[in-house]
């Protein structure tokens, strides 16, 4: 885990690059030369890709340095080295919409660790296609948007969600256990910035009680897959899963109690990981460097 980030002087670099000879020096001279001091570094070199990976959280000593000059200064080292690259401010927190249906175990979740300081996040509004969790958004003063979806209305409700995500500045979307599936195109509006939780047993046990039909199975584990939402249902990269051993004497309830908590963790850590910057794309898979 990083040291606690100060504000204003920790930042976070994030690259991806063919590999070779020299990027870990090219970098640490450009952070030398901008009065960097390195907290945390991690790196991975995929050679059956030829891609190298790196994310490094650095505090800068001149308290005059700003994002926008140490932008300017990496610009000519990552067109030198052909570098995919970001630069964050490491302790602003991550503009997050949270979507849900009528399951809130992940949403109370996801809001608790924000409310005590775990779960960097920021979240301007809680969007669900029913009323029940809006008591919890009232709870903690968050903004709730009730947008129905039905088969007539599924285009107006996804130009609604869009609104919001560009009018509130949004910078990630969480579906936290939304039971609607999000058509190809907004996925791809939304690529590398939504994140979806479900439980393992897809493609097993698809359709309603999926838990029922597990406990008919005589299932020996219980678990959960957080990845990247892409048109292609439930099939985006994965960022984090876990898994919670069960036996016989698990019924049904049982089951999906047991699933639940293992949902939320889940989530939890694949969306602090994506706001830690630690998950890299790459190709359908991720790189997650913690």
């Amino acid at each position: 885990m990083s040291p606690r980030p100060q504000p204003d002087r920790d930042f976070v670099l994030t690259l991806s690059c063919p590999g070779r000879a020299g990027l870990v020096h090219a970098v640490s001279g450009f952070l030398v030369r901008h009065s960097g001091n390195i907290l945390e570094s991690r790196q991975f070199d995929d050679r059956r890709q030829d891609r190298f990976f790196m994310r490094v959280h650095f505090a800068v000593s001149d308290p005059n340095t700003t994002p926008e000059q140490l932008r300017s200064g990496f610009g000519p080292v990552a067109e030198a080295w052909g570098i995919s690259w970001q630069l964050h401010h490491a302790s602003t927190p991550t503009r997050t919409l949270i979507m849900v249906s009528q399951y809130g175990h992940c949403l109370n979740d996801l809001l608790f660790r924000a409310g005590t300081g775990t779960l960097n996040i920021d979240v301007p509004a809680i969007v669900s296609n029913h009323r029940d969790a809006e008591p919890l958004a009232e709870y903690h003063g968050i903004p709730f948007h009730h947008i129905p979806v039905t088969p007539r209305t599924k285009d107006e409700a996804e130009a609604r969600l869009m609104e919001l995500v560009d009018e509130l500045d949004v910078d990630l979307v969480v579906l936290a256990r939304y039971m609607q599936i999000l058509s190809g195109d907004l996925c791809k509006r939304l690529d590398g910035r939504a994140i979806n939780i479900h439980h393992s047993f897809l493609p097993s046990f698809k359709g309603a009680k999926p838990y029922h039909q597990a406990h008919e199975r005589g299932v020996k584990l219980v678990g959960a897959t957080a990845h990247y939402v892409t048109p292609d249902l439930d099939e985006g990269p994965i960022i984090e899963q876990d898994v919670i051993r069960v036996d016989h004497a698990h019924d049904p309830d049982h089951l999906a109690t047991v699933g639940r908590e293992v949902e939320a963790q889940v989530l939890a850590r694949a969306v602090a990981w994506h706001t830690e910057h630690r998950v890299l794309l790459n190709g359908d898979r991720t790189v997650v460097l913690r």
